[in-house]
């Protein structure tokens, strides 16, 4: 495990989800009163936004920058940035979601027989898009950037809040630096999910990691109505209560109901959506458990265990290929890397199983291959070694290194939305 910078600036590693937990020599603890409950968890989150204000204040200054060099070229090349930013590819299928609810078919103009229907895409973000939309002026498609703004916002606090409690202050500030200067952080600028799936992502792991299981339970069960890849936000809510009741067992302590509560709601947003699309689709208890994939086997989306992502890899080897697939091999390859690190290291166990299961999700998906970085970046806690590395670097080095990612950030998130043909 990584420790940053001096010893002052450090934080301890508190007590882990499946770790030990010392005695107490004062006899046994006292619950505080719901009263006092709320007003101390009020404190800590008014305590945590102090924290984090540099880094989310340097999120927001990296993503308007990133806005505003694609508002110059879009501007250069005829377009206009709003349309770019909201209804581009799947931000375009939100915007249908959000206007008239679900019921869109469209056949597939790449190969016959495909047939790419809006069950695929979960309600959670085009709902909220459609309650902003009766409250906040401009219409539709400035509610769509507003909530994925704010989303965006929130996931840097909350990222910071969890790599906070478990690695230190600089290492948070850099984590957050580093994910708002990804190749691909443009769509956290976009209408699309994943800054709002990784805002719950990150509270519901902070909530873990700090023992507030009915907070955790809740959040994952908005996460899973957020995107088919936050199921692995219940797993790792899953995993943690598992290891903590195994611990309490070998230890002969009480078990904690609110721990299991947590588990066994965790995982109903993402189950109770593909239900609901089993039985819009069909019926029978084959159509309930099997429609959802079968919706996405018409997009042409399916799970071979990374034998598409080899085949790809392969051809760019072997083949001339675009400067986006080469990039986009790049990425999944160093969240492979990335991934093998965090166990090597033992990340704690809530943010390894969460980072793991989005890996595997992503590079075992068949097509899309493209959207593969894009699908990767709610996996913020595999740059925790990165960001280590950066915290604990010297002033002008970190700076040199921040400046750089900022050019490459900012030039190719441009690139992608108004060069790059192929879906992101």
């Amino acid at each position: 495990m990584f420790t940053p910078g001096p010893v002052s600036e450090s934080v301890s590693v508190p007590e882990q989800v499946a770790g030990p937990v010392p005695a107490r020599p004062h006899g046994p603890r006292r619950r505080m009163p719901g009263r006092d409950r709320a007003r101390s968890a009020a404190a800590a989150a008014v305590a945590s936004g102090r924290r984090a204000l540099p880094a989310v204040t340097a999120f927001l200054v990296a993503r308007l920058a990133g806005v505003a060099v694609l508002t110059l070229w879009a501007h250069r090349r005829g377009g206009h940035p709003r349309d770019l930013l909201a209804l581009k590819w799947d931000g375009l299928w939100y915007h249908r979601i959000a206007e008239w609810g679900y019921g869109t078919f469209i056949p597939s103009w790449e190969a016959p027989g495909l047939r790419y229907s809006d069950l695929a895409f979960f309600p959670l973000y085009p709902m909220t898009v459609r309650a902003a939309d009766a409250v906040l002026p401009g219409g539709s498609v400035a509610s769509a950037l507003a909530v994925a703004w704010a989303g965006a916002l929130l996931a840097a606090w909350g990222i910071f809040a969890v790599v906070d409690h478990c690695y230190g202050r600089r290492t948070a500030t850099a984590l957050v630096v580093l994910w708002s200067l990804l190749p691909y952080s443009i769509v956290l600028s976009m209408a699309y999910t994943e800054p709002v799936m990784t805002a719950l992502a990150a509270w519901a792991l902070y909530a873990t990691v700090t023992r507030h299981w009915l907070a955790a339970g809740v959040l994952s069960v908005l996460a899973g109505l957020s995107r088919p890849n936050a199921v692995a936000v219940p797993a790792a809510v899953t995993a943690a209560v598992l290891a903590d009741a195994w611990h309490r067992r070998r230890t002969g302590r009480r078990q904690e109901p609110g721990a299991w509560c947590a588990a066994l709601v965790a995982p109903a947003g993402w189950c109770g959506y593909l239900a609901w699309v089993g039985l819009q689709t069909g019926s029978g208890t084959h159509a309930a458990l099997h429609g959802y994939f079968e919706v996405q086997s018409r997009w042409g989306s399916t799970f071979d265990f990374g034998r598409y992502a080899l085949k790809y890899v392969r051809h760019q080897v072997l083949f001339p290929d675009t400067l986006s697939a080469y990039m986009a091999t790049v990425l999944c390859c160093g969240a492979v890397l990335l991934l093998a690190l965090a166990v090597l290291d033992r990340m704690p166990l809530p943010l390894l199983v969460y980072s793991a299961v989005l890996v595997v999700i992503a590079l075992g998906g068949a097509n899309f291959f493209s959207c593969k970085p894009r699908f990767l970046l709610p996996a913020f806690p595999l740059l925790v070694p990165c960001a280590a590395g950066l915290a604990g670097a010297r002033p002008r080095a970190a700076a040199l290194a921040v400046v750089t990612l900022a050019g490459v950030s900012l030039g190719y998130g441009a690139y992608l939305l108004t060069v790059v043909t192929v879906p992101l």
